[in-house]
């Protein structure tokens, strides 16, 4: 008796880490870790800072340079907030209404949900930015 209740205890456990391992591998349960990660663009116009998960719970942000007069095009928030860190330059923020706000290094800026925008750099420089991008419902 005591044989068979050891084997069936083991068969259950067995059985539960089996689920949890299914479970934690289908659900991508793995936590995001603490990182450095360097803004060195070496030559390119936008370079991935961080590509949502696993690498983050939610988050998505990337490193942009524009030369002057370029822009980076009408896109939208959709469901997403997004913060434009501004680290060197001059431009400006397009929305779909025509209104713009100007933008410069050492500034930030908020678009809400369902907003459509666009960054022009207007300066005579490049502009640099990290945008950083999380779900808002």
């Amino acid at each position: 008796m005591l044989v068979f209740f050891s084997r069936s205890l083991v068969t259950v456990a067995v059985l539960l880490l089996s689920v949890v391992i299914l479970y934690s591998a289908e659900s991508g349960t793995s936590a995001p870790v603490a990182k450095v990660i360097p803004l060195a663009a070496s030559g390119e116009n936008y370079v991935s800072v961080l590509g949502g998960p696993p690498e983050s719970v939610n988050m998505r942000s990337g490193l942009v340079l524009l030369s002057p007069g370029k822009s980076v095009g009408k896109h939208s928030t959709g469901q997403n907030e997004e913060l434009l860190i501004f680290l060197e330059g001059a431009g400006e923020m397009t929305f779909k209404n025509g209104s713009k706000l100007p933008v410069k290094g050492n500034s930030a800026l908020y678009c809400p949900p369902e907003t459509e925008h666009n960054v022009t750099n207007t300066g005579s420089g490049l502009l640099r930015y990290v945008y950083v991008v999380s779900k808002a419902r």
